[in-house]
């Protein structure tokens, strides 16, 4: 199974053709999902005792499974939180792969891990944090919010021995991301959920904080803002969040995976005024900074405090441990085994330079500001609310939820386009509204102009 033959080299190169072609693809095909019967169909039965060869599984997933899967770099792919991984960055996952290196400890990985870190000073550099901030790169944003509150809590039960076996309590807003609730669900936390008009300010959490019992009060060791939410891309007032944690000794987490790659876009950075107040903070390069999945961070103000947190003892690791070993990522989040994630963001910032990120994170900001405009010009859509970040929410006068369904269904069957709908806050609940979000700077006014035209 490890040999070098013939059908492992030819099988290697028609992968390369493949690779090279995708990557230098202008204008990819969207693909829309099969039924699995539809796939088991089409593609017959793949793991069977002998193999049905290199060449033929190749066959199917190029033929077949990638009809059936979208491409998230699409340029009327707006739905959700898209991505669009740089060409460079694509390449060096694949060498990342081919590579073999483990990225949990420097005893094995020095190389890469150099690398990873030197990608990790310029998202930290970015959030204002003091000297002595670092982070690490995890597999996506419900990762490092769950090791950023799991280094909450045991910072918290350091200064409170007796809270050791209590269920600690976190207090967030409504719009938070959904991996938040998640993620008290595994941690066996309690979460409040403020309710908002869409923002979190100072004046909410100072009116929750009221309202705690005092035994809730001392179960209370995380806050948690949101730099960007992805419903709407809104920014929660960091700066006064950030004044009453630090009154309080509470830990300020900041979720910034969405939001956080407009911190190097000058036109909006002021909007993010507190996040060098943070104890910890998310940003997911996979989304707008352009790396490909899964890439996620968390970056603390303090790392002493979630090394002390997460470093794992085996018998077996002893000897990749200690100071001495050099950094080891995995002492700073919830992975021990872990790939190089932040590879493929080091070597596309190593040959674009941060200027060019700079534009492309400016350009989807742009691009929600000229949807903007062409929605309050055209007569049959109207804005719910202002542009924020790269997201717009927009209604089609007159629709009910199912037109909304129909519509996405419709362009995205046809290969046209993927928006979807979502929820908005409304007098007397929630409205069914559509959405754009803006990462791939690809994306044309021609491209809205024609999406808008498709609700007509």
């Amino acid at each position: 199974m490890h040999n070098i033959d013939i059908e492992v080299v030819e099988m290697s190169l028609d992968v390369i053709k493949y690779a090279i072609r995708r990557v230098t693809a202008t204008d990819p095909k969207l693909g829309y999902p099969k039924s699995e019967a539809e796939l088991d169909e089409l593609a017959g039965e793949t793991i069977t005792p002998k193999g049905i060869g290199g060449e033929n599984a190749f066959k199917i997933f190029r033929d077949v499974l990638l009809e059936s899967s979208v491409s998230i770099d699409h340029p009327r792919h707006l739905a959700f939180v898209p991505a669009s991984p740089t060409r460079a960055g694509i390449m060096f996952d694949l060498v990342t792969a081919a590579s073999s290196i483990h990225g949990a400890y420097w005893m094995e990985g020095a190389g890469g891990i150099w690398a990873e870190n030197q990608a990790m000073k310029y998202l930290v550099s970015l959030t204002g944090l003091p000297k002595g901030a670092f982070g690490v790169f995890t597999s996506g944003g419900t990762t490092a919010n769950l090791s950023a509150i799991v280094a909450a809590r045991g910072a918290w039960r350091e200064r409170e021995p007796a809270q050791e076996r209590t269920r600690g309590l976190i207090i967030t807003s409504d719009g938070a991301h959904s991996s938040v609730k998640s993620m008290a669900m595994v941690m066996d936390a309690d979460i409040i959920c403020v309710e908002t008009e869409g923002r979190l300010e100072a004046e909410h959490l100072e009116a929750e904080l009221a309202a705690l019992s005092p035994e809730d009060r001392e179960r209370l060791f995380a806050i948690i803002a949101t730099g960007g939410t992805t419903n709407a891309g809104i920014i929660d007032d960091l700066d006064g969040i950030s004044k009453i944690a630090r009154r309080e000794g509470i830990w300020f987490h900041i979720d910034a995976a969405y939001g956080g790659g407009a911190l190097a876009a000058p036109s909006v950075r002021h909007l993010f005024r507190g996040i060098e107040n943070a104890d910890s903070v998310t940003i997911d390069p996979h989304k707008w900074f352009f790396s490909p999945y899964d890439c996620g961070a968390v970056i603390y103000r303090d790392p002493s405090i979630a090394r002390r947190v997460h470093t794992q003892g085996a018998a077996y690791l002893e000897i990749a441990t200690g100071e001495a070993s050099g950094f080891n990522p995995a002492d700073y989040q919830i992975q021990l085994t872990r790939r190089l994630r932040g590879l493929p963001l080091w070597f596309s910032l190593a040959m674009h330079g941060t200027d060019r990120y700079t534009e492309a994170i400016e350009r989807g900001i742009e691009l929600a500001q000229i949807a903007g405009r062409m929605i309050t010009s055209a007569p049959h859509v109207e804005l719910v609310r202002e542009p924020s970040l790269s997201c717009v929410l927009f209604r089609r006068k007159g629709w009910k939820p199912e037109d909304y369904n129909a519509w996405t269904h419709r362009n995205h069957k046809s290969g046209y386009a993927l928006v979807t709908p979502t929820k908005s806050r409304a007098s007397g609940g929630f409205e069914t509204v559509a959405r754009f979000c803006f990462i791939n700077p690809d994306t044309t006014e021609d491209d809205i102009r024609g999406i808008l035209a498709t609700m007509e």
